[in-house]
């Protein structure tokens, strides 16, 4: 049977040319990489990657096949949210047979049902290169030359608002409750704390906090450009004035950021992959992370009572802050892993011990 053509053109002019796997549509995105060997459900369910076509960097991809869809706590098990947010997936190989004892179906299969297309044969090395010397830049997938071609800035949108939770929902667990502000919250960051005995209430990004009674905020994941995010800034800079203790998660980091006073920046191609080594600023640890972004804080912006937490040891960005005296910190990285390793985990310990 013959395989259907597709073609990914970047906004520079930039070709590849590969063949279809999943649902057969033409979509635009914002074209960036992961450099993850394995995790593809978790990573095409993560709400960080709305609006993106994702490039796989490991060659091999949907041989171990998709797993159910299980709920724990009506959570998703073993995805990170509800639906899959990339636009599209782009591999060098895939793998048409799959083999796990968990895989309930094929990657393509999975992709079909919920309507996203893929392109297989690309020669995704080259592609990788490309977005790293150029930066990574809006791109079309096209199936026939009859297709329009146009160019979206994804980051010009307000993604968190498609991805956010629209009414407050509580996971009860102990005495102890947070607030999780759901700018686009992977479902294992809930469950760290649901682990640990802590209560959540997951509330809309926008949504005035101020008034529950919590002892913690959260601030989580989510997609795009931190300062379009400006109800979520505002209600957080009332937080710190309150002296609650505060933990920001990737775009919650940036957020937190914002909201002390200091600048964010768009990076040229982003941090993406489960192997992004962090230092710890005054000691001699390195932690192995998982990352997903494309923004970072401007480290050189903050202000005086607050000092670069974590530093990305392959170029030098800021990966985390904190407070020199208040219960305020943040990661830019993901503590919470999945997929990746869980190295940074102990940051949800140090969050449950400020817990009023």
């Amino acid at each position: 049977m013959a395989k259907t053509k597709a073609k990914l053109i970047l906004e520079d002019g930039s070709e590849f040319i590969g063949e279809s796997f999943g649902y057969q549509k033409s979509t635009n995105g914002e074209v960036v990489f992961n450099t993850g060997m394995v995790g593809y459900p978790e990573t095409m369910t993560d709400p960080s990657y709305r609006g993106q076509i994702l490039v796989c960097t490991y060659p091999l991809i949907g041989n171990y096949g998709v797993p159910g869809n299980e709920k724990e706590d009506n959570l998703y098990k073993h995805f990170e949210s509800d639906a899959i947010h990339v636009r599209a997936l782009i591999v060098a190989d895939y793998s048409e047979g799959q083999d796990h004892w968990n895989s309930k179906r094929s990657l393509s299969d999975w992709m079909i049902e919920h309507k996203i297309p893929g392109i297989t044969g690309i020669d995704t090395r080259m592609l990788t290169r490309h977005l790293r010397e150029k930066g990574t830049m809006p791109g079309k997938i096209i199936f026939t030359d009859s297709d329009k071609i146009d160019f979206e800035d994804v980051n010009a949108t307000d993604l968190v608002s498609e991805v956010s939770i629209k009414q407050p929902t509580e996971y009860k667990r102990g005495k102890k409750k947070i607030i999780l502000v759901d700018c686009g919250t992977k479902n294992n960051i809930i469950k760290a704390f649901l682990g640990r005995n802590i209560s959540v209430l997951r509330v809309p990004y926008d949504y005035d906090f101020s008034k529950e009674k919590a002892d913690g905020v959260l601030i989580s994941n989510g997609p795009g450009d931190p300062k379009m995010c400006k109800s979520t800034i505002e209600n957080t800079k009332r937080a710190i004035e309150k002296n609650i203790p505060i933990l920001g998660i990737c775009l919650g980091s940036q957020i937190l950021a914002l909201a002390a006073g200091a600048n964010t920046y768009k990076l040229k191609y982003g941090h993406r992959g489960h192997n992004q080594p962090c230092n710890e600023q005054g000691t001699k640890r390195c932690y192995i992370t998982s990352q997903n972004h494309g923004y970072a804080v401007e480290s050189e912006s903050l202000p005086e009572d607050w000092r670069e937490w974590f530093i990305n040891d392959n170029d030098g960005t800021n990966e985390g802050i904190i407070h020199i005296s208040k219960p305020f910190f943040a990661a830019q990285f993901h503590p919470e892993a999945s997929p990746g390793p869980d190295d940074s985990e102990f940051i949800f310990d140090m969050f449950v011990r400020t817990l009023n």
